[in-house]
């Protein structure tokens, strides 16, 4: 990929999510009210956290904020919507400590954000559709097609990039192999696909795996299963620099609430999927594709928290800085970049 798409990301990028539907700033916080908050001090005061995106695979976030572990750790949560400039300042500045999001994070570290990936949270959770009666089904189909993305620069779009490039096909619209549309909301995506104004529609779960089981469409590509990508986090935990630096216990309590909340969700996958539906974070009608979904994202067992976990952590973010800048979208030096973006933290029991 040229040099120019690097640019052309960077332009593009207005809103930065993980795993997750358009967000908007104006919604108002929501407050810990769990029993267990009612009985904790709160060591670490009052934070804020982007938690209100509507994605299932924020589940964590969800978890943590209602079985009480933020305030068993320390804290007085409060979880908001921001849109990424909201976040970038938030996290420059210090009042967002932490914020979980995917490798479409790494071209703006790359350009400035003052954070470092701390932590891995899940896999999964992107599938690319095409109509039931397309001849698509390989990614060397997909040659000379159009491809609809939530915007140019979003993961999925990065995504579908590193599926092309490593299959020897230009992800470069300037080359005419593809072309990216970007649609704001996932619906008009499905509607665009319907309608065969794009052949393909990559997108963020549950919306693909809901259409799949209607019938609407066929998937030919799972983020979870792709021999490039399964078993490889789609989504790590980032914190805030001025945070690490000033209070790195603070970031090592969140690391402790988020983990238990991942360990939780791999022990009762269906009363985490009931927490989300019952407590209004996602919309989700279908509870038992829920499950399979949830199980699906590879969320980790109390003893995968072992000595070797954060050298997995490492080893994905290199994983993935690595395939980035052989694509174009980094042009640091990917050994170093990787060391700079990763910070490992003494979480502690």
């Amino acid at each position: 990929m040229k040099k120019k798409i690097c640019a052309m990301i960077i332009a593009a990028v207005a809103v930065m999510t993980s795993c997750s539907v358009s967000e908007s700033s104006d919604s108002g916080a929501k407050k810990d009210t769990s029993p267990k908050a009612e009985k904790t001090d709160y060591k670490y005061g009052s934070i804020d956290i982007p938690g209100k995106d509507g994605a299932l695979c924020g589940a964590p976030i969800y978890v943590a904020y209602e079985n009480g572990y933020f305030a068993e750790e320390g804290f007085d949560v409060n979880l908001i919507s921001t849109d990424f400039e909201a976040r970038k300042i938030g996290l420059n500045n210090g009042s967002i400590p932490i914020v979980n999001g995917d490798f479409q994070f790494f071209p703006s570290i790359e350009n400035g954000i003052k954070v470092k990936v701390v932590d891995g949270l899940h896999e999964g959770c992107i599938k690319f559709a095409v109509r039931p009666d397309s001849d698509i089904s390989t990614v060397e189909d997909l040659k000379g097609k159009k491809i609809g993305v939530d915007e140019i620069g979003g993961t999925p779009h990065q995504v579908a990039s590193l599926w092309l490039e490593n299959a020897g096909i230009s992800a470069d619209p300037a080359d005419g192999e593809v072309s990216f549309l970007p649609y704001s909301d996932g619906n008009l995506e499905f509607e665009a696909l319907a309608k065969g104004e794009i052949d393909v529609a990559a997108l963020w779960d549950p919306l693909g795996s809901i259409h799949e089981k209607a019938g609407d469409v066929k998937i030919i590509f799972d983020l979870g299963k792709d021999p490039y990508f399964e078993n490889h986090f789609c989504c790590f935990l980032y914190a805030s620099e001025k945070v690490l630096e000033e209070d790195p216990e603070k970031v090592a309590a969140l690391l402790r609430a988020y983990r238990k909340a991942q360990e939780w969700i791999y022990a009762n996958p269906e009363d985490a999927v009931d927490l989300i539906v019952d407590g209004k974070y996602a919309s989700i009608e279908d509870r038992e594709l829920a499950v399979n979904l949830i199980k699906s994202y590879g969320y980790p067992a109390a003893e995968e928290h072992d000595e070797n976990w954060d050298a997995h952590v490492e080893e994905d973010v290199k994983y993935f800085v690595d395939g980035l800048a052989k694509i174009g979208y980094l042009e640091s030096d990917p050994e170093q970049f990787a060391k700079d973006i990763y910070q490992k933290v003494e979480v502690g029991e």
